[in-house]
């Protein structure tokens, strides 16, 4: 490999995350400020200074989110949340879109949810393969009728972990790593170059 090469791939490795991260983060920032349209006219920052300023949607995110949670953590704002929930749950297609993203939400944010607390290793594509998926849910309903002890998980597609398959698999088909949610999607999004450190498996099948 030439002096000029070597310079050139290692000028890649230093700008290549460093502009994705900050492509990323501008996309965030850009999200973020469109919430100061919310405000009236007279109201937004750059009606009385003169210009805009980059990230004070962040601040106003951040607000907002704050004493939203302060207001539901009260007696009159639980109330108001379940009242809320209550008309959303009259709307045919609505209450099924709000019911299955805030199912999800509990699931991710409460310190009680149980969504992608293990990582795994199922069949797939084929029997021959190995991918990586999370532990998640079995539905009662679905665990009854099933003739083996079978869980529920879901494989994400790479780079993107957002996408990907909802399966049940069975119990003795799976095996259970004794890695981080956090390390297997690193793996994952950057299609296995950056590896979790996983002990050796928990459960093998057949054991």
């Amino acid at each position: 490999m030439t002096a000029t090469k070597r310079y050139f791939l290692t000028g890649l490795l230093v700008l290549v995350p460093l502009g994705i991260t900050l492509w990323v983060m501008k996309a965030l920032l850009d999200l973020m400020d469109n919430t100061l349209l919310l405000l009236p006219q007279a109201w937004r920052p750059e009606s009385w200074l003169g210009f805009h300023i980059p990230g004070l949607g962040v601040i106003l995110t951040a607000v907002v989110v704050l004493l939203t949670g302060l207001a539901a953590a009260n007696l009159l704002g639980q109330r108001l949340v379940a009242f809320w929930e209550g008309m959303i749950g009259r709307i045919p297609v609505v209450k099924s879109i709000y019911g299955s993203v805030k199912q999800v939400s509990d699931s991710l944010f409460s310190g009680s949810g149980m969504a992608f607390r293990k990582v795994l290793l199922v069949h797939y594509p084929h029997p021959q393969a190995w991918s990586l998926a999370f532990l998640t849910n079995v539905p009662d309903e679905v665990a009854g009728r099933l003739p083996r002890d079978h869980v529920a998980v879901f494989i994400p597609t790479t780079p993107s972990p957002v996408n990907g398959f909802y399966f049940y698999v069975p119990q003795d088909e799976i095996i259970e790593l004794d890695m981080s949610v956090d390390a297997a999607l690193k793996a994952i999004v950057s299609m296995g170059v950056v590896a979790g450190n996983a002990k050796p498996p928990v459960n093998p099948p057949g054991n």
